[in-house]
């Protein structure tokens, strides 16, 4: 098979080998980012608001700086100054606000100040020194109420260049989509549902807190470990908060303990390096549960509008959505795509949907697996299938009818290419589940989900080593083992066995920058980057075979790990495998190695379909969801172990965000349960054993067809357990999470 040519046979991809970093994470010799220490480290701790919205009109820090203990204390004064502006301009001061509090403090939670000290204890002892004089101010937590007239004004001139005039100075970003005319296609109806849907805010979970240690010294050069999906966004966005060049600060990614898209900012790190270069010494900080809890990223809480019309046959006529998302104090809620996912699983001739970013006295939300999807999908895919329920007719075979196929003009704008959300729909109803026997007081749901996956900036370096083994370096943190992709495409490639392989996660000073660990795009991005910088490597060692027969470069191709004439007219020459070249190279011109550095834009969308069961107790509320089967479009699994894996943590995760996970604040603005005794995600007793079946249709973008599977496994699932816990109950559940009162006030309401 010649180099360039697509692969549809592999040897090593598809297969299920032990991932390389497995065995130091079972024998704790893997380090996260509070295993790392340094000699005269100091521990360092930051005093938090204890006000939804509160003006800071004094900070005394003399007391603590006197403390016998402490070596340093910072308050905003000891960051760079970044002027604000609005929009995608204004991100490092928006991250610097979040980082650190300036005039006000906008959530419970917030930063104002923090210390270093000889201990994590004396730290803490620390900040009680701290005298803060606080002016409190109104405050608002409940997104539709930010948008309301007489709600407090979070902050003047953040809304961006989108924001309508007239619009609420909360309110920060409009999205607007669509096509076809709705009024018209509302018209050919023979049903149409209006209806509303909430969500609350949930957190990520990540088992690992944050942690880092940073060190800086008065000469702008510093390093940094910390736990991050992204190592070179923390090192530009350290670097900009302190004033440094970019350069002079290397940062390491240590072993993550899980992110979900809740480690692709930072919140500590600025403050370690500011704590040691005014110490002159290492600083490290690993928050405490409740810290993550009150001031990382959850995701956003949400209130949507969603109208459908649909006719008699199942043809979905029109289709129109309204999603308000609150981000926190900050711009960035993802309410554009929220909006543009909700209907992106359907062929639609009309459709409409508008999106709102809007602030509130919350933490800064961050991304969490699809961000803004799951809440979409809840709301649309609940009225389609409450739809399906009054026409009488199949919530599979509407949605089959409806699917998206290649050719079709998204909801958001683009036509879509190649796509298997038909063909995971078709899996749905030919698999056992879907036409199962339920038991009394049991619901079955269906639900369709849908991400776009993400490219972005990669670069990755491999080298080969005299005995034939290889050395690879990516920039992508390893957050769903990846170690085991790359190495498997690389030894595709290369034709090496996979166990050859190393993959190293090169720190901000080894290799070329990489973008985050999101977007489902590190198998996309980073795997295509290998599968490059392996057939440069590969060109190489065709190269060298050439030289050594004295024939032409092109005359020679690579088969089986093997440099062979690539016909019967280049010669009669043995194959010459990749050991015996390598183990000449210094003979032979030097090292061979391989780079490769782009930013792919072949990402491919992904869908997903999940059939769930569920059963509730009348008398109590309580749902057990007693079935599972996820159903995903893959493009191709290159770990198939992995790819399930990923199926159903998002499944898992789904389970808790609908049945019982949410942000809980009192009347004052705080947070009443910053602790997993008081917030619970599903334990394993929660769970049901969780089926998936793995479709394949390649991605055209990418050499072995890959299709990130990280995110969409997430979006199917509040709506497959809504219909599924409605359908149970006999009543219509529109809010998350569906908590035992919540479901017993829908059935005292009902009658």
């Amino acid at each position: 098979m010649a180099l360039d040519d697509r692969k549809t046979q592999f040897t090593f991809v598809g297969t299920r080998p032990d991932r390389p970093d497995g065995l130091d994470k079972v024998t704790g010799r893997a380090k996260f980012g509070a295993d790392i220490s340094a000699p005269g480290m100091l521990h360092g701790a930051i005093l938090r608001s204890p006000h939804a919205h509160a003006r800071i009109v004094k900070i005394d820090t003399s007391k603590a700086e006197a403390h016998k203990d402490v070596k340093a204390v910072v308050t905003r004064a000891d960051f760079a100054e970044l002027p604000f502006q609005p929009g995608l301009e204004g991100e490092f001061w928006n991250v610097l606000e979040n980082v650190m509090a300036g005039e006000k403090a906008l959530y419970d939670g917030h930063a104002v100040a923090a210390v270093a000290a000889t201990s994590a204890l004396a730290a803490r002892d620390a900040l009680k020194l701290i005298e803060v004089e606080y002016e409190v101010l109104p405050h608002v937590t409940d997104v539709d109420k930010a948008m309301a007239p007489d709600a407090p004004v979070i902050r003047e001139g953040a809304a961006d260049y989108s924001v309508p005039e007239g619009m609420h100075p909360n309110i920060v970003r409009y999205h607007e989509s669509g096509h076809g005319d709705v009024e018209a296609g509302f018209a050919e109806a023979d049903l149409v549902i209006e209806d509303s849907f909430v969500t609350e805010a949930t957190h990520q979970g990540y088992i690992e807190p944050h942690a880092c240690l940073g060190m800086l010294g008065n000469d702008g050069k510093g390093e940094l470990w910390c736990t991050t999906q992204g190592h070179w966004i923390a090192q530009k966005t350290c670097a900009a908060l302190l004033g440094i060049e970019t350069s002079q600060l290397r940062v390491t990614a240590s072993e993550i303990g899980g992110g979900f898209g809740g480690k692709t900012t930072v919140f500590i790190e600025p403050v370690a390096l500011a704590l040691s270069r005014k110490a002159n010494r290492p600083v490290k900080i690993v928050m405490t549960r409740s810290e993550v809890f009150r001031a990382t990223g959850p995701t956003s809480s949400a209130s949507m509008d969603i109208k459908i019309g649909m006719k008699k046959d199942g043809t979905i006529s029109a289709a129109q959505g309204v999603f308000r998302l609150q981000g926190g104090a900050f711009p960035g809620a993802p309410g554009d795509m929220t909006a543009m996912c909700a209907f992106a699983p359907y062929n639609l001739t009309n459709v409409s949907q508008i999106g709102y970013d809007v602030m509130a006295n919350r933490p800064k939300q961050a991304a969490y697996r699809a961000p803004g999807a799951p809440m979409g999908a809840f709301a649309v895919e609940s009225v389609i299938d409450e739809l399906c329920k009054k026409l009488g007719l199949d919530p599979v075979d509407v949605r089959l009818k409806n699917a998206a196929h290649e050719g079709t003009k998204a909801s958001y704008g683009p036509t879509y290419e190649r796509i298997g959300l038909v063909e995971t729909l078709e899996a749905a109803k030919a698999h056992p589940h879907y036409s199962a026997p339920l038991k009394p007081g049991q619901g079955r749901g269906i639900s369709c989900g849908f991400w776009f996956n993400h490219g972005g900036e990669t670069s990755v370096s491999l080298a080969l080593s005299e005995d034939g083994s290889a050395q690879l370096m990516v920039g992508t943190p390893d957050i769903g083992g990846s170690r085991a992709s790359m190495a498997l495409m690389a030894a595709e490639v290369l034709g090496i066995p996979y166990e050859n392989i190393r993959v190293t996660i090169a720190d901000t000073a080894t290799l070329g920058y990489n973008d985050v660990s999101h977007g489902s795009r590190v198998t996309y991005a980073s795997g295509l980057a290998t599968i490059k910088a392996a057939k440069h490597a590969v060109e190489k060692l065709c190269e060298r075979a050439a030289a050594s027969w004295g024939i032409p470069a092109d005359a020679v191709k690579w088969e089986n790990g093997c440099a062979i004439p690539s016909g019967p007219n280049a010669g009669d020459f043995d194959p010459r495998p990749l050991a015996d070249i390598t183990a000449h190279m210094g003979q032979t011109g030097g090292p061979i190695s391989g780079h490769f550095e782009a930013t792919p834009e072949g990402a491919g969308v992904s869908f997903g379909t999940h059939i769930v069961d569920a059963e509730v107790d009348p008398e109590t509320g309580k749902t057990a969801i007693t079935r599972y089967t996820v159903i995903q479009d893959a493009g191709k699994a290159i770990h198939p172990t992995y790819v399930e894996g990923q199926y159903q943590g998002g499944a898992a995760q789904g389970i808790g965000w609908a049945l019982n996970e949410e942000y809980v604040y009192g009347d004052d603005g705080r947070l009443q349960n910053s602790i997993f005794l008081d917030y619970r995600i599903p334990v394993a007793s929660d769970l049901p054993m969780i089926d998936t079946v793995i479709v394949e249709v390649p991605n055209p973008g990418h050499p072995f067809g890959v299709r990130g599977v990280g995110e969409t496994g997430i979006v199917p699932p509040l709506a497959a357990i809504a219909n599924a816990v409605s359908h149970a109950a006999g009543v219509r559940m529109k809010q998350l999470p569906m908590s035992p009162p919540r479901i017993l006030a829908a059935l005292k309401d009902n009658g």
